[in-house]
């Protein structure tokens, strides 16, 4: 109903010019009373302010009678009547508006516009703050999965690079041009690690959209990028260093960036290099870290292959250079021979010096043909007193160290006992038996501490002239002894796979049977000797389990990861036909990085499945009987409107951790007095609930007596109750439940609120000042104490005042766990809270301690109960 309609019933209403005036008149005398008292009292122009004036000043009543005089009995129904009906209307329109809104903000939420507001509050509106939090997870999830698929796309991206390119100047550029341009970042550079020159030299510089031609070194240690690579860790500054470059822009001229990214370049614990990215923002955003984080090793292991490949073809080089040395220094020996022989007196001259230098010749070709030869072990020539006189270059790759620091006396420093003691006797025994090889196996420590096996074969070649020496040519037998053991592991796992209970298949990509333990009878009725090298549509096998080893081939032949899978097979067990349920893990099983079988493991789940579904069962049923709990736990505890009725002004923040609860709210009333109780329970969940109906009873016995007590008899009284109900004061009592309790007794005549608590204090906010009642430091109940006199409770009596505000409350409020740091909630910031928010008015306390303790709470779990009652006076 519009405000026009509104107009014409109240003028339908009115007869009369001269009722219309009185009436008006007598209306601008009360409101201009009222707004004259507003302002000088300073009051809130509300409700409750009206009447606050009224109480003020007393004499507005008179001003509020004026207009009586001109209303008919007749009119004031009449208007009543009119004022539900438009107030009706209203509340119908409003309903309807708010549900629109909902509806046009779900359909822009499943048309996928996630950033879409809605336009009403969602203040007590379930059905609105649950789309609202619909959208925020739906968001979440769209913006996750965004990240991780750019990432991805990253990824692929140089991974497709890297296999394209087999030069690391041309990689570099192409690698780090790619990154800087994926990333938006605004400058990158890539450093090459120099093993034998120990420095970081630049690869390549990509800034503004153009490859740059600078050029430095660093050595480990030195600058960022010497201290990246030192430490092997990434570095991220947002603070640049002074003496940082700066980056040039025709457009933005010489700048200095914001931020700066280093990473370093590690596969196998070795150093290949490091990247460099800055940036003119702030901040380097964190998804754009772990993108170049994940792609360093990747990167690291494509150069450190690259390295490797261009070291074998230098050596190769080398040797075939080498080669044809050789050959031309024999065609000038032979010229020289020939030379010699015109002369046969030159000839005798000469002959000596010709025959030295051909065995001289010889000596160089054989030493470079074993070296040649070997070039895959570490070649060691050793005097007879075991002093090593060379040492292969080859030492380098596989042990480390330098043939210089061997020769110093790492080739014995880094063996073990055993292999020291080895060493010593296979120089013995070559000594002994200088015609018969010996070969030893010993353990060595390479230069970056890591652990190997070394093969050593010895010769006695003391007697050859071109060696004068003992040969020891040492090979690294590592992945040998890995591949024995893995050998004689998969000897053991053979043996207890033909021994498991589980149903273990390996099928090739093509469906072809490699291998199938005995439990293959069960579920295929077919010896497993029957099955190898045989396909899927060449054997008889169910239905079910055909299509689940075809299906999952063709699933890890596209997407070549482990998957899991429940199924019902028939199976014949014993000679009885049943259904089995069986959990697979399907293994893909890799050769040289090509899948060449998939490994099935079937374990046999059917009797777990049943236990599980007891357990669901059972749970449910426990389920229900909580509910059923809690039921009746909230059909005796009050609710604020019972509460309301006697203390107008007053709250009740209630959140039990569990369904049901140990902490309770108590109310009772009894002529004038008025009784409410805060009662914190022993325990949560079903033990503090059924405690508290003790306690709940036994408050409702102690008070609906005939005589009057105080708050601290009340408290007296149930003390000893509790304890004669879990019979704590026999000799064999061992249950110390019990209760805190905050417990008060209110009386509108006299003005007056008693105190009592155990454990619990009482606040009294009045004006400017929070004073704390502190509660007595003994429990409600529990075992007492045999040798000592207990003493009553403390009773204060309080006189309130007008705009007195009291809160009481249970532990679980201050004991909440969260912040910033992980500390409790604790007293003083429910005080701070209080008198941070003197003015406002009682019954939104509710909503302010609700929402702050969800802030301080966060993600972390509730661990009690928590209540909270305030009363204004």
């Amino acid at each position: 109903m519009n405000e026009e309609k509104k107009y014409n019933i109240l003028q339908d209403v009115i007869k009369t010019e001269t009722f219309i005036t009185a009436l008006v008149t007598g209306l601008v005398f009360m409101l201009a009373a009222w707004i004259i008292e507003f302002l000088r009292n300073h009051v809130m122009i509300t409700l409750a302010g009206i009447g606050e004036i009224h109480r003020m000043s007393p004499l507005l009543y008179v001003f509020d009678l004026l207009p009586l005089f001109f209303i008919l009995a007749v009119f004031l129904l009449d208007r009543r009547r009119v004022k539900d009906k438009i107030a009706f209307t209203s509340r119908l329109n409003e309903g309807e508006s708010r549900m629109n809104a909902m509806a046009d903000f779900a359909k822009q939420i499943g048309e996928g516009n996630y950033h879409s507001q809605l336009t009403i509050s969602t203040d007590q509106d379930m059905l609105a703050q649950s789309l609202q939090l619909m959208r925020d997870n739906l968001l979440q999830n769209f913006r996750k999965e965004t990240a991780q698929n750019w990432i991805a796309e990253g990824k692929e991206t140089i991974s497709d690079i890297l296999r394209q390119h087999n030069k690391i100047e041309e990689l570099s550029v192409k690698v780090i041009q790619t990154l800087v341009t994926y990333t938006r970042l605004i400058q990158g550079a890539l450093y090459i690690y120099d093993e034998e020159k120990k420095i970081l030299a630049t690869a390549a510089t990509y800034a503004y959209n153009r490859r740059k031609y600078d050029t430095a070194e660093y050595k480990l240690g030195y600058g960022l990028i010497g201290q990246c690579a030192y430490e092997m860790d990434y570095i991220y500054r947002t603070e640049i260093p002074d003496d940082y470059v700066t980056i040039s822009s025709g457009i933005l001229g010489d700048q200095k960036p914001r931020s700066l990214l280093l990473i370093p370049l590690i596969t196998d614990e070795k150093l290949q290099g490091v990247m460099e990215f800055a940036s003119l923002e702030n901040q380097i955003p964190a998804l754009t870290i772990e993108l170049i984080k994940e792609l360093g090793e990747i990167i690291a292991r494509t150069f450190f292959n690259l390295k490797n490949n261009q070291r074998t073809e230098k050596l190769l080089h080398e040797s075939q250079l080498m080669t044809l040395e050789l050959q031309e220094n024999e065609e000038e020996l032979r010229q020289n021979a020939e030379e010699m022989r015109a002369t046969q007196e030159e000839l005798k001259k000469s002959n000596e010096h010709l025959e030295k230098q051909i065995q001289e010749v010889e000596n160089a070709q054989k030493r470079q043909y074993s070296l040649l030869e070997n070039a895959s072990e570490i070649i060691a020539i050793y005097d007879e007193n075991m002093v090593m006189k060379y040492e292969s270059p080859s030492v380098i790759k596989i042990l480390g160290f330098t043939p210089e620091e061997m020769m110093s006396g790492k080739d014995i420093d880094r063996l073990t006992r055993k292999g020291e003691t080895g060493m010593r006797n296979m120089f013995k025994q070559l000594l002994a038996n200088p015609s018969e090889p010996v070969t030893i196996q010993y353990t060595y420590m390479k230069k970056n501490g890591q652990k190997i096996f070394l093969e050593a074969t010895g010769r006695n070649l003391l007697s050859d002239a071109a060696i004068e020496g003992i040969i020891i040519n040492s090979t690294d037998i590592t992945e040998r002894k890995r591949a024995e053991r893995e050998e004689r592991l998969k000897s053991k796992m053979q043996a207890l796979s033909e021994n498991s209970l589980d149903l273990i298949i390996r099928l090739s990509t093509v469906g072809q049977f490699f291998y199938a333990n005995p439990m293959v009878r069960n579920f295929m009725d077919i010896d497993p000797k029957d099955l190898i090298n045989k396909t899927l549509s060449e054997i008889s096998v169910s239905e079910v389990l055909h299509s689940y080893f075809k299906q999952t081939i063709d699933t890890i032949k596209a997407y070549p990861n482990k998957t899991s899978a429940e199924i019902t097979v028939p199976a014949k067990i014993d000679g009885v036909q049943t259904d089995r349920i069986m959990s697979f893990a399907a293994i893909p099983e890799f050769n040289e990085n090509e899948l060449e079988t998939i490994l099935f493991v079937g374990h046999d789940i059917t009797e777990a499945k049943q236990i599980e579904l007891e357990i669901q069962d059972k749970n449910r049923k426990i389920e229900d009987s909580i509910n059923y709990a809690q039921r009746i736990q909230s059909s005796i505890l009050p609710d604020i409107r019972a509460v309301r009725e006697y203390l107008p002004k007053s709250f009740i923040y209630y959140k039990p951790r569990d369904v049901v609860s140990g902490d309770f709210p108590w109310f009772f009333t009894r002529g004038h007095d008025i009784y409410i109780a805060v009662v914190d329970c022993t325990g949560h969940g079903v033990p503090g609930a059924l405690l508290s109906f003790v306690g709940y009873f036994l408050l409702n016995n102690i008070v609906d007596r005939d005589r009057k007590m105080s708050a601290a008899e009340v408290c007296d009284l149930l003390h000893f109750g509790v304890r004669k109900t879990l019979k704590q004061d026999s000799e064999e009592a061992e249950a110390r439940d019990g209760m805190d309790i905050a417990f008060c007794k209110v009386n509108h005549l006299e003005k007056e609120i008693q105190y009592a608590g155990a454990h619990r204090p009482l606040y009294l906010l009045r004006g400017e000042e929070l004073i704390e009642y502190k509660g007595d430091r003994k429990a409600i109940g529990g075992i007492p104490h045999r040798k000592k006199e207990e003493e009553n409770f403390t009773n204060y009596a309080i006189k309130y005042k007008r705009g007195d505000k009291f809160f009481f409350f249970s532990d679980g409020l201050p004991d909440q766990l969260g912040g910033p740091e992980d500390k409790k909630y604790s007293p003083k910031r429910i005080r701070d809270l209080i008198l941070e928010n003197k003015n406002l008015p009682i019954e939104k306390y509710s909503n302010l301690f609700a929402e702050d303790f969800e802030l301080w709470k966060g993600e972390g779990k509730q661990i009690d109960d928590v209540l909270l009652i305030g009363i204004e006076f």
